[in-house]
C-alpha cells in the first residue's frame, strides 16, 4: 500500500506538471498510467479477498474431510452439494443471490457492509458488500442511463482525500541571460477537499415478488437500485447543493456542476437566452468561446431530450440548413459543432450544459456499493437499501458553460 501510494502521489505531479505545461501528450500518458496503477491495485485487492475467502472456508472444513475440501450449499436446489469446480468469485455470486431471496447461503464467501447510523439497518447479518461483478453491472447500468457518469473521473479511496489544484496561473517563462536574476513566479495552489457523503436508496419488494428464480430476481432488484442511486448521483453531479452548513435544510452531498457557475460572482460561465433571443449561430459560438483553452478536446453536451430537440436540433444556418447531425454511433444522440450532443436526464428542464467533465470535475467513492435488507414480516416485504459514500467537486470552472432560459 505504501507503495501504491507513493507512486500514484508521484505520478498525479507529474501529470500535473503536464497539464499545467500545456504538454497535453504526456499529461495522458501519466493519466493512463495512474489509470493501469489503480486497476493493477484493485486486481490485488479481489485476488486478495477472495484469497482470504478460501481461507476462511477451509478453516470452517469438517475435519474428516481429508482433502480438507469445503463443501457449500447448492443454492439453485437448497440441497448440498460439492462445488469443487467453481471460482471464489463464482461462489460469492451464487452467495449472493441467495442472500437476495432469503436462502441458506455460506456467510463466509460474501463479505459484510460496514454498519450504517439508521437504527432500521444495524443488523451486520443483514448488510453485504456486492460482488465485483455485480457492482461493475450497477456502474455499467448508472453510466448508461446517464452519460455524465461515465464522464466524470471516479476514484475509489477510502476515507477523505485532498487534490492539489491550480488557484492561478501566473505569468509564463521568460527568457534571461547569464547575469540576470529571474523573477519569483506568481503561480497559485489550492486544495480541493473529497470527503464522503452517504447516498442510500430503499426499495421494498412483496414477498410474492420474491418468489421469482434467483436468476431473475438479482437483475430486477439491481437494476432498481441501479436506476434510482444512479438518478441522484447524476443529479448531484449537475445540482448538488454540497456540504450542508447549520442552518441549511438539505443534507451535505456532492457539488454540482451547474451550482458552482452559478456561484461564481458575475456568473461568466453562464450564457443565457429568451423568446426574443433564442439559441443561435452567434449565441453558440459565445458559449464555445468561453471554454478555455486545453479543455475543449473532450467536451460534450449534456441536455434534456426535449432540449436537444427543440432547441439544439433547430439551430440553422444562412441557408437554412441545421448545424445539428444525428449520430448516435459515437455514443450520443448526434453532433453539433464537433461536440457529441447526449441526452441527460439530470440537466435541469430548459438548461444546456457544455464542458469537459472529465477534465473538470472530480469525484471519489469512498465506501463503494453495499446492499442492506430488512423483512417486514406482519407487512410480508423486505426493504433492500443500496448505500455508498460518495463526494465529488468542481476541479475549475473554466472547463464548463451553462446555458439556461432567462428568468
Amino acid at each position: 500500500m505504501k507503495d501504491y501510494l507513493e507512486k500514484r502521489g508521484r505520478l498525479m505531479a507529474e501529470a500535473k506538471a503536464a497539464l499545467d505545461s500545456g504538454d497535453l501528450v504526456l499529461a495522458k500518458e501519466k493519466r493512463e498510467a495512474i489509470e493501469a496503477l489503480d486497476a493493477e491495485k484493485e486486481k490485488y485487492d479481489k485476488e486478495a479477498a477472495g484469497l482470504n475467502a478460501l481461507m476462511a472456508m477451509e478453516a470452517k472444513a469438517p475435519t474428516h474431510v481429508e482433502d480438507k475440501s469445503v463443501v457449500v450449499p447448492d443454492l439453485a436446489s437448497a440441497a448440498p452439494a460439492a462445488k469443487m469446480d467453481v471460482s471464489a468469485k463464482e461462489r460469492e455470486l451464487e452467495a449472493f443471490k441467495a442472500f437476495l431471496v432469503g436462502q441458506p447461503y455460506d456467510a463466509a464467501v460474501l463479505r459484510k457492509a460496514p454498519d450504517v447510523s439508521n437504527s432500521a439497518n444495524q443488523a451486520s447479518s443483514n448488510a453485504v458488500i456486492i460482488p465485483e461483478t455485480v457492482r461493475e453491472t450497477i456502474w455499467k447500468e448508472m453510466g448508461e442511463r446517464h452519460p455524465i457518469l461515465n464522464a466524470v473521473r471516479m476514484t475509489f479511496v477510502k476515507g477523505d482525500i485532498t487534490i492539489i489544484k491550480e488557484s492561478s496561473s501566473g505569468d509564463e517563462a521568460a527568457w534571461y541571460d547569464e547575469g540576470t536574476k529571474v523573477v519569483d513566479g506568481t503561480f497559485g495552489f489550492a486544495t480541493l477537499e473529497l470527503n464522503g457523503y452517504e447516498l442510500a436508496k430503499a426499495v421494498p419488494i412483496t414477498w410474492m415478488l420474491k418468489k421469482m428464480s434467483m436468476d431473475a430476481f438479482m437483475p430486477y432488484i439491481i437494476s432498481l437500485i441501479a436506476e434510482k442511486m444512479g438518478n441522484a448521483l447524476a443529479r448531484a453531479f449537475v445540482e448538488g447543493k454540497g456540504k450542508a452548513g447549520d442552518s441549511d435544510s438539505w443534507k451535505s452531498q456532492p457539488q454540482g456542476i451547474a451550482v458552482a457557475l452559478e456561484a461564481e460572482t458575475s456568473t461568466p460561465q453562464i450564457v443565457t437566452y429568451s423568446a426574443s433571443d433564442d439559441i443561435d449561430y452567434d449565441k453558440f459560438c459565445d458559449v464555445m468561446a468561453k471554454i478555455k483553452s486545453g479543455y475543449y478536446s473532450g467536451c460534450a453536451i449534456y441536455a434534456k431530450n426535449t432540449v436537444i430537440w427543440t432547441k439544439l436540433a433547430t439551430i440553422k444556418d444562412a441557408d437554412g440548413r441545421p448545424y445539428f447531425v444525428t449520430d448516435p454511433t459515437r455514443g450520443g444522440v448526434g453532433r453539433i459543432f464537433g461536440l457529441t450532443v447526449y441526452e441527460e436526464d439530470a440537466i435541469n428542464d430548459d438548461e444546456i450544459l457544455v464542458g469537459n467533465v472529465s477534465a473538470g470535475y472530480v469525484a471519489n467513492c469512498n465506501e463503494n456499493v453495499s446492499l442492506y435488507q430488512e423483512d417486514h414480516v406482519t407487512d410480508r416485504y423486505t426493504d433492500y437499501m443500496g448505500y455508498a459514500i460518495i463526494d465529488g467537486k468542481v476541479l475549475t470552472t473554466k472547463a464548463f458553460v451553462l446555458i439556461k432560459k432567462a428568468s
